[in-house]
């Protein structure tokens, strides 16, 4: 089929575009600036927040990967990352269920619950998290993904489009990685509000590949990581000394990630393959 994917020139988009092209799909790449015509077989560039840019990029496309985001409260000033983010997210959403696309995956981030960039520490009601886990946040980025997927519900109730929200921890490989480890093995409370999730960016590629295809229908929201944390101590561990009001429903045994992965698994048949242990 033929893919839109927008944000194709980031960090996972790149990937994105060189999975689904080994797939057998058909990529047609969006970004402000249009990425390398060699890497892919349709570019495209400009701002998604012009209205009436995303419509004119649905042309005979079957499907499409919303990946296109400023990533971080610290991307830009307050306003901006929400307004890029949900705006975006509206636009690119509406304009595929108006034009009758039947399948979207949105990206969308475990920051939409709300702890990883909390300002005040926040801990997880339970562990392990499920997607039913309430939104308890108090940042910017993390608001913005929260309202996407309630941008991505709203869509798929109007329209009948299915659209797979995609919950992402840390994405990298490599240097990327290796340094973000180094990070948390020096002080696992870097990544304390991330609850020490990540997820090899070739993972994240694959499971919107899945996500694309799955036998699913309506909104469903998926968490999407590694089985394991990034940290090099025990998870029970972790729990005690950075969450310790966080109600332990399920065995987290050795460095299983605080995260249920149920849905990945059963909804979408994927599992990571990469890890960082060796």
């Amino acid at each position: 089929m033929k893919v839109l994917v927008t944000g194709a020139g980031g960090l996972l988009g790149r990937e994105v575009v060189a999975h689904l092209r080994e797939s057998g799909h058909t990529v047609r790449a969006h970004d402000r600036t249009a990425p390398d015509p060699a890497t892919t077989d349709e570019v495209a560039g400009g701002d998604l927040l012009d209205a009436a840019g995303p419509a004119a990029l649905l042309d005979g496309v079957d499907a499409v990967v919303h990946a296109a985001a400023l990533p971080s409260p610290y991307s830009a000033p307050h306003d901006e990352v929400f307004t890029n983010n949900v705006r975006a997210s509206y636009l690119v959403l509406d304009a595929a269920g108006r034009a009758g696309v039947r399948r979207v995956v949105n990206v969308s981030s475990l920051c939409a619950l709300g702890l990883a960039f909390s300002a005040h520490g926040v801990s997880p009601h339970r562990v392990p998290v499920t997607e039913d886990h309430p939104y308890i946040g108090d940042d910017v980025y993390g608001l913005s993904k929260y309202v996407g997927e309630a941008v991505a519900a709203t869509t798929s109730r109007r329209y009948g489009t299915t659209v797979v929200s995609l919950r992402f921890p840390f994405l990298g490989t490599g240097e990327r990685l290796r340094a973000h480890l180094a990070d948390v093995h020096r002080d696992p409370g870097v990544e304390s509000g991330a609850l020490w999730g990540w997820l090899d960016t070739r993972d994240a590629a694959r499971a919107i590949g899945a996500a694309l295809t799955a036998p699913v229908e309506g909104h469903p929201v998926v968490n999407v990581t590694a089985p394991d944390t990034t940290a090099l101590r025990p998870t029970a561990e972790l729990l005690r000394r950075y969450h310790p009001a966080a109600r332990v429903e399920a065995p987290l045994d050795g460095f299983a990630v605080p995260f249920d992965l149920t849905r990945s698994r059963d909804l979408l048949g994927f599992t990571a393959r990469h890890t960082w242990r060796g």
